[in-house]
């Protein structure tokens, strides 16, 4: 009996070590929003879903008052949360609550800006100061200079003017700049994002700021400057850090400007370096390159079981995501022998389906001709007899012997 109730206090005591330790990785997470320019009510659900996915996050969204209320009921205590996260551009907050902010970021306290968030408190100087750049509410010269690039030269801009624009919405190439960053660390040096505002003319106090990433503001797009505008930012305040993204106009379901996986990415890797100063969330397999736009229209990573069960159906006259997927992962796993062989034999388990269309074996055919093994060649070899397929089996056989 004695035994038994030692195992069952041994068992209690490794279950709550267990349990501090998750609780001490899942950082609890305050979503700002309620008043805005932009579709709040379909962005915070969105930023909510996209944090918490990476399991470091436990997000939750307060609502201010409505344009114009009684402001001085919304004394959120920021000491609860590891982060803050602000959908908000909209009225005023008392001075208490701009008080206990700027204590809570002082004190440590991880922020992250998205996207119209540096619009907001054009009048409020600590919070124009972690923003770094703002736009809009009447900025000009005052409110501190402009920061881009041209000619791969960092611009500070002293010169007069109104701070805030932007062209039409389109897709645009996202170039790093610091690709030393714990957020930026093993991304492309070019990648392109989904259909969004790119936004221009940013102004403000840019103090202890590092641009991480630009895009340039092509005047063919309209409202275009001809330089390379921050995209990507991060700013230090007392203790501390924010990340920055001009990012992520929201349509219903998010649109393409959030569901982009270079957003995506960009904001679970910014969100957790304003927490911890560190980054340990991978580069995803299918994070974009600057050869075409990966979304994910329901925010989370794709598996590779998915994209094999999809490319097995494959319609060349419907869609090729899959198989750029496909493509992206093969590519991500160049130099690791077990992963291409792991993958190689959930291909060739695709190939000698009898319900995977000629469509994707020829592609399979394709990618295993230069990529596969010795184990494949069985599977090629008895697809040399079908007469729809025998020229890329022989193909890919011819290949496989070089």
């Amino acid at each position: 009996m004695k035994k038994q109730y030692l195992l069952l206090i041994i068992t209690a005591v490794i279950l709550g070590l267990f349990s501090t330790c998750k609780n001490e990785t899942s950082y609890k997470t305050l979503i700002i929003t309620g008043q805005n320019n932009h579709n709040w009510q379909a962005s915070s659900p969105i930023l909510k879903q996209i944090l918490d996915e990476t399991g470091l996050f436990s997000s939750e969204i307060m609502i201010t008052p409505k344009t114009r209320g009684d402001m001085k009921t919304f004394n959120p205590d920021f000491s609860k949360y590891r982060l803050v996260v602000l959908d908000y551009n909209g009225d005023s907050w008392s001075e208490k609550t701009n008080n206990a902010f700027v204590d809570y970021v002082k004190n440590g306290g991880g922020v992250v800006i998205y996207h119209a968030a540096d619009n907001s408190f054009p009048a409020w100087k600590e919070y124009n100061e972690m923003t770094g750049l703002g736009g809009w509410g009447d900025r000009n010269q005052k409110s501190g200079p402009y920061v881009y690039y041209k000619n791969d030269q960092l611009v500070t801009d002293t010169s007069a003017g109104t701070g805030g624009t932007h062209g039409k919405r389109r897709e645009f190439i996202v170039r790093t700049r610091i690709t030393d960053h714990p957020i930026t660390k093993g991304l492309p040096s070019r990648w392109l994002h989904g259909t969004d505002e790119l936004y221009s003319l940013l102004r403000g106090p840019a103090k202890n700021m590092q641009i991480l990433a630009t895009a340039f503001a092509d005047s063919a797009a309209g409202g275009g400057t001809m330089r390379d505008e921050p995209m990507l930012m991060t700013i230090t305040y007392g203790k501390g850090r924010i990340f920055h993204t001009t990012m992520g106009h929201a349509d219903e379901g998010g649109g393409p400007s959030m569901q982009c996986v270079g957003f995506i990415t960009t904001l679970q890797r910014g969100a957790e370096w304003a927490v911890t100063g560190n980054v340990t969330q991978k580069v995803p397999w299918d994070f974009p390159s600057a050869a075409g736009v990966v979304l994910r229209p329901d925010f989370k990573e794709i598996t590779m079981d998915q994209v094999l069960s999809n490319i097995g159906g494959y319609d060349i006259v419907k869609s090729t995501k899959n198989f750029t997927y496909l493509q992206q992962k093969i590519r991500s796993l160049a130099g690791d022998e077990q992963g291409l062989s792991d993958l190689e034999k959930s291909m060739v388990k695709v190939l000698s389906s009898k319900r995977t269309t000629v469509e994707a074996k020829k592609l399979l055919l394709r990618e295993l001709s230069w990529m596969g093994s010795d184990y494949c060649v069985p599977v090629i070899k008895e697809l040399e007899s079908n007469v729809d397929l025998k020229d890329e089996a022989e193909f890919a056989l011819a290949r496989l012997k070089k």
